[in-house]
């Protein structure tokens, strides 16, 4: 059971899959801080709503909502370099490190299905094939 599972996560594009979704969350986050920290407080210059305080510039000291709030986006910046670092030591490393040592057999790659096992399976197919032919279940 565990070795089965082992073989599913060593497959290239399952890892591949889960790191995009992380850096992709993380990836989000900057261009979110981005837009509400920069873009919003600009396009607030017209009027609006108060923007939030932090490291930043205030265009118009009369008008709240033109905070360009740069900590938010230094801070976004900071946690996707960190969730990548992560990722990266943590997940790509290793799985990088196990396939190399596949490529050179030092550790078995997934297990391929033997004759017998893929005889049976075909045996059990054509069997229930013939059984839902004849109508008997």
């Amino acid at each position: 059971m565990f070795k089965g599972f082992k073989d599913f996560l060593m497959r290239g594009n399952v890892v591949d899959l889960a790191v995009a979704v992380v850096i992709g969350s993380a990836f989000t986050a900057i261009v979110t801080a981005f837009t509400n920290g920069l873009i919003k407080p600009l396009i607030s210059t017209i009027g609006g709503t108060d923007a939030a305080k932090g490291l930043g510039y205030q265009i118009f000291q009369n008008n709240q909502a033109t905070f360009l709030d740069f900590g938010g986006v230094i801070n976004a910046a900071i946690n996707f370099v960190l969730v990548a670092a992560v990722v990266y030591f943590v997940i790509v490393l290793p799985v990088k490190h196990v396939q190399e040592r596949r490529k050179r057999g030092q550790e078995p790659g997934p297990s391929e299905p033997t004759d017998v096992e893929l005889l049976i399976e075909i045996r059990d197919l054509l069997r229930a094939q013939s059984q839902r032919g004849t109508g008997r279940d």
